[in-house]
Order: structure tokens, then sequence, then C-alpha cells
């Protein structure tokens, strides 16, 4: 059997996002390069991005592993928590 790449198992998980209620709000006014730079080079699924002295995030493929909430510290991400029931990741693949 065929060794399977961190890639290939990230590609059999379904994720269902909840669209109204988001379980990651940033705050939109935080500046701080050096704060927002630790996030987007931290998030695992690469959801963050920093674009024109701006942060700007999509919940939408989280795999809620709360690196952001812990690099953070409360700075450039205000609320953290898991998705309601039955939204967010579903993992497939060990």
């Amino acid at each position: 059997m065929k060794k399977m790449s961190v890639d290939d198992k990230l590609g059999l998980n379904k994720f269902y996002p909840d669209e109204h209620n988001p379980h990651i709000e940033i705050d939109p006014d935080f500046t701080d390069e050096k704060e927002i730079m630790r996030v987007v080079k931290a998030c695992p699924a690469e959801l963050y991005k920093y674009e024109n002295g701006k942060v700007i995030f999509n919940h939408e493929g989280c795999l809620e592993c709360g690196t952001c909430r812990v690099v953070s510290g409360g700075k450039v991400v205000r609320v953290w928590h898991y998705p309601v029931g039955s939204m967010g990741i579903e993992y497939r693949q060990g």
C-alpha cells in the first residue's frame, strides 16, 4: 500500500462551514504587522492573509487546531471557539 502524503490526507477531509456564525473573529483594525505575520505564518491551512496593511481571514477550511488563538494571544484573533455541532471539519484520514 502506498504511503499517503499529508496533502493527500488533508484532501480527504470534509468541511461543513457555518457561513452565518464564524467560529473565529479577528480584529480588522489591528495593525501591528509583526503580530499579524506571526498568525499568518502559523496557520497550517493558510487562511490568514496580510494585504495592504490589513489582515484578511476566511474561516472556511479551518482545521480547528487552535494555533492562531495561541499565537495571537488575544491580539489578532478576538474570539475563537469550536463550531457548533455538525459544523466544521470532519477528518476522514488519521
